[in-house]
């Protein structure tokens, strides 16, 4: 019996130059790189990304810069010099894919606008991440993720009432990278059918409105948002309870049904079922603190592994609250197999497989490269395409 052949990943084939820094356009692109696309970061010679310099945790290099470029090429290129501005327009003429999160008005001002782009290289997409989108008041502004979740409300509805917090992952760079990714798969596959590319225009402003669309919802029909910690503020009884064991047990019903399973099954108080004050979760979220002192005081009699095994008996969604190095250790990652290897100029390191892959698909795990580690390679490509006397490739 013949052996299959080997299959290629979802992107080979396909090449995206990254004019990045930070977060969202890294992650979408290294998210290109983990599904086979040949990922090229133009960086700016002699510093690169900004965030090379974050720290140096990772045995000299920065975490962020770790987590978000492997699987990436480097090529140290200042668009602005006439020679390396030709190399970039030389890697433009054949790529699928130009990704950049530059500031505000950045590109125009390189005279690599995003239309004249599409225009010039017809099959180009060109995703244009920036914080607050064109034709706005905003629009100059430059946009960090702390800048967008102030700005989009989500800082107001974390925390508590009067201490607003910033979500502690950066979820409007995450978002916006997320929206992007799935804005270039989206673009490949038009290609495929039209021929032609597309300018993709991602705000992150507008991403974090999108995440933030049930709040939004509730406040324009004349409901409230206010920030309950470690809870929802739309749902009740739903947060995080000490245990006899110094643990702390997250707790939460989502519907009616649940609240009757919660305080029977789980509680043995078939009376707090009974309560008419307690009927609907409506009902119940004006009694937020009456009923987080029920749950408090009987989780303070338990420890959490006898809390979360009666929970699962009685159909309870639960969780521990856990830290950072929890997770890092966590038995869920571990077995099954969530971790891999990246090579690094340092050595192998550890990083997570993607979230997303298909069954059969070719794991890639790449490597964190160093600032301009591809730069020279990546120019003789350049100059081996490039029309020789005779209308030819020169000879390499």
């Amino acid at each position: 019996m013949e052996q299959d052949e080997p299959r290629a990943a979802p992107l080979a084939g396909i090449t995206v130059v990254a004019l990045e820094q930070a977060i969202a356009a890294p992650l979408c692109t290294r998210h290109l790189a983990d599904l086979g696309a040949r990922v090229i970061k133009v960086e700016n010679p002699g510093v690169g990304d900004a965030s090379r310099h974050y720290d140096g945790v990772v045995h000299g290099m920065a975490a962020h810069f770790v987590w978000l470029n492997h699987g990436k090429e480097s090529a140290e290129l200042d668009v602005r010099d006439d020679a390396d501005r030709q190399v970039f327009e030389g890697l433009l003429e054949r790529a699928d894919v130009l990704v950049s999160n530059l500031a505000p008005g950045a590109l125009g001002r390189l005279g690599l606008g995003p239309d004249d782009l599409v225009e010039r290289f017809p099959r180009l997409i060109v995703v244009d991440i920036s914080g607050y989108g064109t034709g706005g008041p905003l629009d100059h502004k430059r946009a960090y993720d702390l800048l967008i979740q102030s700005e989009g409300g989500a800082c107001a509805i974390t925390g508590l009432p009067g201490q607003p917090v910033k979500p502690g992952v950066p979820v409007a760079d995450i978002g916006t990278a997320l929206y992007a990714y799935s804005a270039v798969l989206a673009a490949l596959y038009d290609r495929d059918r039209t021929g032609r590319g597309t300018v993709v225009r991602v705000a992150m402003l507008d991403v974090l409105a999108e995440m933030m669309g049930f709040a939004i919802t509730t406040v324009l029909h004349g409901g409230e948002m206010v920030p309950v910690g470690l809870g929802s503020p739309t749902v009740a009884p739903y947060g995080a309870y000490p245990t006899r064991d110094g643990a702390t047990v997250v707790l939460g019903t989502t519907n009616d049904r649940e609240w009757r399973r919660l305080t029977e099954d789980l509680l043995g108080r078939p009376d707090l079922a009974a309560d008419p004050r307690f009927a609907h979760n409506s009902d119940r979220v004006g009694v937020r603190g009456e009923l987080d002192e029920i749950l408090r005081d009987w989780c303070s009699g338990h420890d959490i592994e006898d809390i979360q095994r009666r929970a699962d008996e009685a159909g309870i969604g639960n969780a521990r609250l856990n830290d950072v190095r929890d997770l890092a250790a966590h038995p869920q990652l571990a077995e099954r197999g969530r971790w891999r290897e990246v090579g690094s100029p340092v050595g192998p390191l550890p990083a997570l497989v993607p979230p997303a892959m298909g069954e059969g698909w070719p794991r890639r795990d790449g490597r964190v490269p160093a600032l301009g580690e591809h730069t020279a390679a990546i120019r003789a490509e350049v100059e081996a395409l490039r029309p020789g006397p005779d209308g030819g490739a020169r000879p390499a």
